[in-house]
């Protein structure tokens, strides 16, 4: 899915955007006192990566409504400024479900992340809802 440089800068702003005063991820001075390298990011800065990728669409003759219907992040080994990231994303598992209010398709995609290292840090599943 590409790679991503991780920036202090990036990790500021996702910050302040939903409001995340934790010391660990908006001080540098704080989150090495800790023992980390440097600025640790909180664990959601995975959404911002994921959502610069082009999946391929999957062909699924079912309807045209798409919704994202969840996401799943496994956070393995803290993401810290200036790390640089590779993501792979596999399609997991396309399937269909009935509920009340009839049949849905779900495809799932899974995003791995792996840093300069080549040490996994962390997982990412989404799953999207097509129906009619």
């Amino acid at each position: 899915a590409g790679s991503f440089d991780v920036t202090q800068e990036q990790i500021l702003a996702l910050c302040r955007v939903v409001g995340e005063t934790n010391p660990l991820f908006t001080d540098e001075a704080e989150s090495r006192r800790r023992g980390y390298k440097a600025l640790v990011a909180p664990p959601t800065i995975t959404n911002l990566l994921i959502r610069s990728f082009n999946r391929p669409e999957v062909k699924v003759n079912f309807g045209n409504l798409r919704l994202h219907a969840g996401q799943a992040i496994e956070c393995l080994v803290p993401i810290c400024a200036g790390d640089r990231l590779n993501g792979h994303t596999s399609l997991k598992d396309v399937y269909t479900k009935t509920g009340r209010t009839g049949t849905m398709a779900f495809i799932v995609w899974e995003t791995r992340f792996t840093n300069q290292d080549n040490i996994d840090v962390a997982r990412v599943r989404e799953s999207f809802m097509v129906r009619k």
